[in-house]
């Protein structure tokens, strides 16, 4: 195993659970928290030995993955090498700050977010936005089973942020573009701008978001400019490019 693969593993040594935990997904789960604004692959990681499950056909086709030995260690050694550093450090980066800031028992309550180089079949290394959701967790707060989903975004950007987002779920709120940096904090969507920004997305415009939310036009014009200017974005393009390889939409 490379150095590099094993300082991934020692992060998550410490945080996993202690023993396996059971738990039946359906095809619908998946795909709501699947987005598909491009190629993607997703998988289950179980943290008790590392075992994959649910694994996609799309995994194998875009890596060139052999389905007959794929292991979770050549998952993460298709990693670009001047990447790698980054995963172990956002990896850690995410450890202290559910300990820290939101609360260790939250972690089922997110879906964490970041962008990194990844070789595919023919030996590039294109950009793939990493999203991972926690299903299960032990009663300690150790890791159990995590959705991974990977999504190609080479044909939005090949310029990594570094940054990290976490994205709502149950009402919470989504902290975007966090650095690893902790004196350098990102910003905060609210439940309801999440809500917006996705609408957004559907193609939907102000007064058709209000029938649908339930709100006035007027308030949706007033969320729609405090996210554009939370988010530093010029224009609704910008925003959604931005959000998609954030994982939002």
């Amino acid at each position: 195993m490379l150095p590099e693969i094993q300082n991934l593993h020692n992060v998550w040594e410490s945080n996993r659970t202690v023993k396996t935990t059971s738990h039946q997904i359906s095809f619908d789960e998946l795909t709501n928290s699947i987005i598909s604004t491009g190629p993607f692959s997703f998988y289950i990681i179980d943290f008790f030995d590392m075992s994959l499950s649910h694994i996609s056909p799309s995994l194998f086709e875009m890596h060139g993955f052999d389905p007959e030995t794929l292991t979770f260690n050549d998952v993460l050694g298709a990693i670009h090498p001047e990447d790698i550093e980054f995963v172990v450090k956002a990896e850690a980066f995410l450890t202290k700050f559910f300990y820290e800031d939101i609360g260790r028992e939250k972690l089922l309550s997110y879906k964490i977010s970041y962008s990194h180089r990844c070789r595919i079949e023919n030996g590039d290394y294109v950009l793939f936005n990493h999203q991972a959701l926690m299903l299960t967790m032990d009663d300690n707060g150790g890791y159990g089973k995590s959705l991974n989903i990977h999504t190609r975004i080479d044909h939005l950007s090949s310029f990594n942020t570094y940054k990290i987002s976490l994205i709502g779920l149950n009402g919470e709120p989504s902290f975007m573009n966090l650095s690893l940096d902790l004196d350098a904090k990102g910003f905060e969507f609210s439940k309801r701008e999440v809500d917006i920004i996705k609408e957004i997305g559907n193609g939907l415009n102000n007064t058709e978001i209000a029938e649908k939310l339930f709100i006035s036009p007027l308030t949706v014009k007033t969320h729609r400019n405090n996210i554009l200017a939370k988010s530093g974005s010029k224009n609704t393009a910008e925003l959604i490019k931005n959000c998609i390889i954030q994982g939002i939409i």
